[in-house]
């Protein structure tokens, strides 16, 4: 008795989620075929570099440019993976980090023969003031 209860409530199961899913679409003969989706986009299209700014952007940049100000949020880098990330994009002698109210990394660092105030953002955009 259990098996039969069992086995019928798996094909009652089955039957809900076949019934769930959508049928195909088919076109009549003489109608046009229902529109395809949009292609998706290739390499070749430009890049939203304003993706990469901002305190309203997704958390993930779409865009391998850094932003020209730095987006406010929580950042979980610590002090070592900020200069560390600082350093990666030319930037040497990074010293007197400190976390912000808006979650940014601020300090000093020398490019070249330069001294500049730098940032680092939650996203990992690096800038100067």
């Amino acid at each position: 008795m259990k098996l039969t209860i069992l086995g019928t409530a798996a094909i009652s199961l089955i039957g809900a989620v076949a019934v769930a899913q959508p049928a195909p679409t088919r076109s009549s003969p003489g109608q046009p075929a229902p529109a395809a989706t949009a292609p998706a986009p290739t390499d070749q299209s430009p890049r939203d570099t304003a993706a990469a700014a901002g305190n309203n952007n997704q958390a993930v940049a779409t865009s391998d440019a850094n932003a020209p100000t730095p987006a406010r949020g929580a950042n979980s880098f610590t002090e070592g993976e900020a200069r560390s990330r600082i350093e990666s994009n030319g930037y040497s002698n990074v010293s007197g980090l400190t976390k912000d109210d808006d979650g940014v990394w601020r300090g000093k660092a020398q490019k070249g023969s330069q001294q500049a105030q730098v940032w680092l953002d939650y996203k990992g955009n690096v800038g100067q003031q």
